[in-house]
């Protein structure tokens, strides 16, 4: 096939248009088309009134006309490439040890789901709860102030990423178009086809329980294992290998290949690696508020006369600012249409997140507006980020009132520095509840400084982004793991043979797509050693 690229039609173009323009830029070997399909849409809406689709084509031609094509050098033309995905190995009929997956999440899933369509037979062990069960958790601590902290936003299968707006995107390379199969089985369990062409994916949490059960079923099915309310309480290591692993229950698990997925927020299991021996390192990560406007502003900023086309959605956002104290503010997983959700997961403790649901069509758009922090800011050896994360978590908790409701302020109130009383025409939309108070006291003065600064200049860049009943909710601190298990060109940990640190926990990716991806890089890595 050829690919064609920068295809641009407006916004409300009939659909013949399309199959014209393909034809118009193939010119002579036109005739010979048999059918394409859309391989990616997105939309350039830098000129809002006169906002435009941009298509990227395949088009199925005979060789002949594909090599004519080539030949006569036509403009944004290639040959297609080849993004079928190609197994690394196959297990031996007879396996001497299978591989082990810690932690369910979207790295962990899509490890354990590679590794059993190659004959491993993987065993997860996940220290949460099937999504159902764990979802009813989740909805405890939302609804009643009732912590479960073996079983909410953080833990539990499907991980953080199952309540979240569902992003399948990310700014990674993927040269081998692993992303390609992450989509492929996304839409087999029931994920819509859009997300194999739309320019910015996403699903939405309801949909992700669903498609998580189904592809839990599928690993069953080629035989995996799949142990919730299973805590790994220690690596057994010997001579710098990995033995066994520990579990609560007081089992010994022997294992040769440990595939380290536990999320960001694993901090007792960082901790017992640590203690082990195993390599970590401090790594920078961002902390701050969420921000919650009327959905209706955004859209009208963003695309106009054109908010709510349906083929535009609810508009999203992407800003940064450097600040004149050295710091930069950036938003960090914008929500559109969605809610600020309660993400801790330990007691005494508040944490903001977002959620969004594939209709995104609730009152508020929310993001995250945080501010960029480095060891150097928490100093005290490679879990001292843990620490500092904790410390504003239980800030936010005593500011809320110590019942898991969140504090909250207005944005024309934050900028004035007085206290907030009430909120006005947005309404948070964090439950348990959001107390209004002073934010002040919640994140270091440098980020509350900077802060100040870059709410100003965001409304430069949207207007109203800085309107006085904006809303802001304390805290968001896990914005990406504050350590890195580091490994090496082979994934291993670089001291720790047959230990795999991957996804979002062992910084090695940000959100569902990334560490999906992720997944199955190590997922091969590990199918490559054992069949060595």
């Amino acid at each position: 096939m050829l690919r064609l690229t920068e295809i641009k039609l407006p916004l409300d173009h009939p659909p013949e248009a399309l199959e014209a323009a393909v034809r118009e830029r193939l010119g002579a070997v036109a005739p010979a088309m048999t059918g394409f399909t859309v391989y990616k849409r997105s939309y350039d809406a830098r000129r809002r009134a006169a906002i435009t689709l941009i298509y990227t084509i395949d088009v199925e031609l005979p060789a002949s006309a594909q090599r004519q094509a080539l030949l006569n050098n036509l403009l944004h033309v290639a040959t297609s490439p080849d993004m079928e995905y190609k197994f690394v190995a196959r297990a031996p009929a007879t396996l001497k040890s299978r591989p082990v997956v810690i932690g369910f999440g979207p790295c962990g899933l899509f490890a354990a789901l590679i590794l059993a369509q190659m004959g491993f037979r993987p065993i997860v062990l996940e220290r949460g709860k099937a999504v159902r069960e764990r979802t009813k958790d989740t909805f405890g601590l939302w609804r009643t102030s009732k912590l479960e902290t073996e079983s909410n936003v953080q833990f539990g299968e499907g991980g953080a990423g199952t309540f979240s707006d569902g992003k399948l995107y990310s700014q990674i390379k993927d040269p081998m178009h692993y992303g390609r199969k992450v989509m492929q089985e996304f839409v087999l369990a029931g994920a819509p086809e859009e997300i194999l062409y739309v320019s910015k994916p996403h699903i939405g949490t309801f949909r992700l329980v669903s498609m998580v059960e189904k592809m839990r079923a599928t690993i069953e099915s080629l035989g995996g294992e799949i142990r919730f309310g299973t805590r790994v309480e220690d690596v057994l290591i010997d001579a710098g290998k990995v033995r066994a692993l520990r579990l609560a229950s007081g089992e010994e698990l022997a294992c040769e290949h440990v595939v380290l997925a536990v999320g960001h927020s694993a901090r007792d299991t960082f901790q017992m690696l640590f203690d082990r021996g195993v390599h970590i390192e401090a790594k920078p990560f961002s902390i701050g508020f969420r921000i919650e406007h009327p959905q209706s502003l955004i859209d009208r900023d963003r695309f106009g006369k054109f908010a709510g086309h349906p083929l535009l959605g609810a508009a999203d956002y992407k800003l940064v600012h450097h600040c004149r104290n050295q710091r930069s503010v950036y938003s960090f997983c914008m929500c559109p249409g969605g809610t600020v959700v309660a993400a801790t997961s330990e007691a005494g403790q508040v944490v903001t997140n977002g959620m969004s649901q594939y209709s995104r069509n609730e009152r508020n758009a929310n993001a995250g507006i945080v501010v960029g922090i480095t060891p150097k800011d928490y100093p005290g050896g490679p879990l001292a980020g843990i620490e500092f994360q904790r410390h504003w978590e239980r800030q936010a908790f005593k500011l809320g009132g110590e019942n898991y409701n969140a504090p909250g302020q207005r944005v024309g109130d934050f900028l004035a520095k007085r206290r907030s009383t009430a909120f006005g025409s947005v309404e948070p939309s964090y439950t348990p509840g959001v107390l209004p108070t002073d934010l002040s006291t919640a994140l270091p003065d440098y980020a509350i400084v900077a802060l100040r600064e870059a709410l100003p200049a965001f409304d430069r860049q949207i207007k109203g982004f800085a309107m006085e009943d904006a809303v802001l909710t304390g805290v968001e601190t896990r914005t990406s793991s504050p350590i890195r298990i580091t490994r090496g060109a082979d994934y291993q940990s670089i001291n720790t043979r047959g230990l795999y640190p991957a996804g979002e926990g062992a910084a090695y990716a940000g959100g569902i797509y990334s560490a999906a991806i992720d997944g199955i890089e190590v997922a091969q890595a590990v199918a490559l050693a054992m069949t060595a």
